[in-house]
């Protein structure tokens, strides 16, 4: 999931972009969809780094990185893409729970239910390296593990 420091949502603008390079008055990026549109976004704008965002846990002290989210739902799913406008808010619960039992139901909205899930979309087509990737480096830190038994 190291591909996920490249990879951002800009307030203000739905979709994930990939951060290209720096710019003189902010960042290049490029849409994460069919158009695959390169633009700047300005040095004004509020950029948060898919690697950077974890998800309250019931536990105040603690937070679960996105990228073991969307390893879970991965996982679970089988790569399936989801429909997060024809789930219900109960499906919503059910599923965040299924992927991330122990999440805070109070700080974690439903809103913020359908983004990831509108996200791991996004990255099951447009960046399924990312998920490659995760399952390269799971075995290699399972082996690890069991060497130090």
């Amino acid at each position: 999931m190291e591909l996920l420091k490249e990879i951002a949502n800009f307030s203000g603008k739905s979709g994930l972009y990939r951060i290209l390079k720096p710019g003189r008055g902010g960042v290049i990026v490029e849409s994460l969809d069919a158009k695959r549109e390169k633009s700047m976004i300005g040095a004004s704008a509020r950029v948060s780094v898919l690697k950077d965002i974890s998800i309250f846990m019931a536990d105040t002290d603690q937070a679960t990185p996105l990228a073991t989210v969307f390893e879970n739902i991965h996982s679970k799913y089988q790569g399936e893409s989801l429909d997060p406008k024809a789930m219900s808010d109960y499906q919503l619960v059910d599923f965040m729970t299924s992927v991330l039992p122990g999440y805070d139901t109070e700080r974690v909205y439903l809103s913020d239910v359908r983004k990831i899930i509108s996200w791991y979309n996004i990255l099951l087509v447009q960046l399924p390296q990312v998920f490659e990737q995760a399952a390269e480096e799971q075995p290699a830190v399972e082996t690890a593990e069991e060497e130090a038994k």
